[in-house]
């Protein structure tokens, strides 16, 4: 068995598991400060995993996937939740891009960095947590961060999340989070197990869609593209 403690979220995590893939694949948020909770993985685990793995995977990955699951699972008592979505951050201010498979939201927030080159910091490309403090909604880097491997490990006032569709042309417009909460509910890491914190996620769900702005964007692959998402969220008429 292995052990290594990762601080994720503003919580350290104790790991136990079998394989060095887990901390290899983490190990820009590996520490050693005290843990405030720990998890171990199990051969069950790993069993569960490969039953709902679409592909084919070695057993140190899906130790991985076991991890994120079971911190996943926890972080809702700290009243932070998985969102499946790109956070970039600019100017220290984090933008959440959310589509479907396929869409392009990598892509976009790709060209966001490619414009604005280091005035922008890619939060993480996949799996972000959010976390709710006095009426404010932050972003958080995690390892989970995609096929690109796109994340830093920091923390960013998250001030919009915008819901991207493939357009001829570029528009954006901001709309009430109701409209769309069946989709961005679906974006949330569901818990499997503990009906406690399956209702706190709902709870943190429900309080982030009153504090953070909402928009939905019909956008192309271009800078023009980045633009309209720019001034639509930010508001400024400031373009460089």
């Amino acid at each position: 068995m292995k052990e290594f403690k990762l601080k994720v979220a503003e919580k350290v995590i104790k790991i136990n598991c079998n394989y060095d893939f887990s901390y290899d694949y983490c190990r820009e948020y590996v520490t050693d400060e005290t843990e405030d909770f720990s998890i171990e993985i199990e051969s069950k685990d790993i069993e569960f995993e490969s039953e709902r793995a679409t592909i084919e995977c070695s057993d140190g990955y899906l130790e991985l996937l076991a991890i994120h699951r079971k911190i996943s699972e926890i972080m809702p008592k700290y009243n932070t939740i998985l969102f499946h979505g790109s956070v970039l951050a600019i100017d220290g201010k984090g933008y959440l891009f959310t589509a479907p498979s396929g869409t392009g939201k990598s892509t976009h927030t790709r060209l966001w960095k490619e414009y604005f080159k280091d005035r922008v910091v890619v939060v993480n490309d996949d799996k972000p947590f959010l976390k709710i403090e006095d009426d404010e909604v932050f972003a958080y880097g995690t390892p989970w961060d995609g096929k690109h491997r796109l994340s830093s490990n920091i923390k960013v006032p998250l001030k919009g999340i915008c819901i991207l569709s493939q357009d001829k042309e570029n528009w954006i417009k901001k709309i009430d989070g109701k409209s769309v909460y069946p989709y961005l509910y679906n974006q949330v890491y569901h818990i499997l197990n503990e009906r406690e914190n399956a209702i706190k996620t709902l709870q943190i769900f429900d309080k982030l869609l009153k504090i953070v702005p909402i928009y939905k964007m019909g956008c192309n692959i271009s800078y023009d593209a980045v633009k309209t998402s720019y001034l639509g969220m930010i508001g400024e008429e400031k373009w460089d």
